[in-house]
């Protein structure tokens, strides 16, 4: 079966949504998903997204975002996302995504591990399933924008060194052949080739191997980073997240002994070690999270989405500790891209985790991901549209 669009989307997570939902209207844009619409990491996230929350932050926001990449991190493109987040912020809101407000109606700020403010906008602790709700009502009600789910992509096309579409399998084995003028690859990253990961199990690099069969450049593929507090039970597929606000909000993490013995709010990869190291002195499979210090109440209503996963594992956090230990989490690096989220190949794009635009450097900061997407994904459409006009008024 042969497909013609003028847009390929690949991913449906949130920088493949932003995406679609950032194309002019009479361009024909089509989404494939791997597995069920819903079923994208996107929808996993817990903590939040990070925004710039006045011009006395910048420079903050920045040493922050550099210090927990270990300075790796492309400094432009650290620049573009932060100055772009309050724009962000407010394009998710326009179209209805919600964000916790305290009682004046301010936006309820979070803190998470190498931040040091409070600057991340949250919807208690399901983030990412209220932001791929609306944006996926949103994109559902265009007219221009056509989904197909359990589609997997399985090579793009190429034309005298351009991409000009994907080839791709549908979930009754057909083979598809979608020839697009521009194509946005928004796979996701590598956790379904890890023993346990918070991610799901489909999400295994496809993007990133595909562009590297056709020469596409990969950058920093072995950056990948751990999360310090996945919840420990060795039989599950999936690993639960406990996100990282709960330390943000006072949860504290304990030893065999009932100690605290470390900064909870310590970079991720830095925290992990740190865990990694209490174990290993310990001869333990995991640490403990303790909430004992807060409100049982309050727990329960800013973490339903854990408390709840905790509880049908026979764990009550408002009670006891919980077991956790670090687990595969994300992937820093990635197809390469430039600013607009272009990659080596002409009129070939890669957003949100799949891509490495240089803005985590060696280790990601919390609740940058959520953000990251949304601000380069939009920048990928805005560049698609000029190239788009470019193409119509002849001046290409």
């Amino acid at each position: 079966m042969r497909l013609s669009v003028d847009v390929v989307i690949v991913g449906c997570g949130v920088s493949g949504l932003v995406a679609a939902l950032s194309l002019p209207e009479q361009l024909r844009v089509l989404v494939i998903a791997k597995g069920g619409l819903e079923e994208s990491n996107s929808i996993l996230a817990q903590g939040g997204m990070s925004v710039l929350l006045d011009e006395t932050d910048e420079d903050d926001y920045f040493a922050d975002t550099l210090e927990a990449g270990h300075g790796e991190n492309r400094e432009c493109t650290v620049r573009i996302m932060i100055g772009e987040s309050r724009s962000a912020l407010d394009y998710l809101r326009e179209l209805g995504v919600e964000f916790d407000t305290d009682s004046q109606g301010q936006l309820d700020y979070t803190r998470e591990g190498g931040h040091r403010k409070r600057r991340i906008c949250h919807f208690k602790d399901y983030t990412g399933r209220e932001i791929i709700t609306k944006l996926l009502q949103r994109a559902q009600q265009r007219d221009n924008v056509t989904f197909m789910d359990h589609t997997t992509m399985v090579d793009i096309l190429e034309s005298s060194g351009t991409c000009v579409g994907v080839r791709a399998v549908d979930g009754q084995g057909d083979e598809l052949e979608i020839e697009s003028g521009w194509t946005i690859l928004a796979t996701g990253g590598v956790g379904g080739l890890f023993e346990q990961s918070t991610s799901f199990p489909i999400m295994t690099g496809d993007g990133c191997r595909i562009a590297r069969e056709h020469g596409v450049r990969l950058e920093n593929m072995d950056y990948v980073q751990f999360h310090p507090t996945g919840l420990y039970s060795p039989g599950d597929v999936r690993a639960v997240l406990v996100s990282e606000s709960t330390r943000g909000e006072g949860a504290v993490l304990l030893d065999a002994k009932g100690e605290r013995f470390t900064d909870e709010l310590l970079p991720r990869d830095v925290l992990c070690e740190e865990i990694r190291r209490k174990m290993e002195e310990e001869g333990s499979s995991y640490v403990r999270l303790s909430f004992e210090g807060l409100d049982a109440d309050a727990v329960k209503a800013r973490f339903p989405g854990i408390y709840e996963s905790c509880l049908e594992r026979g764990y009550d956090m408002t009670r006891e500790p919980i077991p956790v230990c670090p687990v595969q989490h994300y992937l820093m690096g990635g197809i390469h891209v430039d600013e607009n989220s272009l990659t080596t190949m002409p009129r070939l794009f890669a957003v949100g985790e799949t891509s490495c635009n240089g803005v985590h450097g060696a280790n990601r900061l919390a609740s940058n991901s959520l953000l990251e997407s949304v601000v380069f994904s939009r920048r990928a459409a805005a560049e698609i549209t000029r190239q788009h006009a470019a193409c119509q008024t002849g001046t290409a």
